[in-house]
């Protein structure tokens, strides 16, 4: 069989050694200097360390992880009568409205709802204290040691 990655030129130095010389060089490149950053913008570790985030975390946590609980069981009762209340699920209720339909529906009702207080309650809590911290943060800029 052929070799088939063979190459007509000569073989380069970063050839033979599989090393990619410009890329990697923290010698004489222009990469930056160990324990500085070549970024600009807000300092996100600190803003992670600071006591306003942590409670701005625990505060969405509170909310969110209730609510996501709530709902899963809501949505897993509402399966399991499905599957084992068939004849409870299917009472007509009015017309050929029944009880399945109706909680059905209530899943979307729900959605809506959970939606609704989420935005509300990211509008009058999370967003503001999001603000502040934003408004807090020191920024890093080129060449700022760590």
């Amino acid at each position: 069989m052929h070799n088939v990655a063979r190459t007509t030129g000569p073989a380069s130095a970063a050839e033979d050694t599989g090393q990619m010389p410009a890329l990697f060089d923290r010698e004489g490149g222009d990469a930056a200097p160990r324990g500085r950053r070549r970024r600009r913008g807000p300092d996100y570790e600190q803003i992670q360390r600071s006591p306003q985030f942590r409670s701005l975390r625990s505060r969405f946590r509170r909310f969110v992880f209730p609510m996501s609980i709530g709902f899963f069981v809501w949505y897993l009762v509402y399966v399991v009568l499905a599957a084992y209340a068939g004849e409870f699920m299917s009472t007509p209720v009015f017309g050929l409205v029944n009880v399945g339909m109706l909680l059905g529906l209530g899943q979307f009702v729900t959605t809506a709802a959970i939606t609704a207080l989420y935005v509300r309650f990211a509008d009058r809590e999370m967003d503001p204290r999001a603000a502040e911290i934003r408004a807090q943060a020191a920024p890093v800029t080129e060449g700022t040691p760590q």
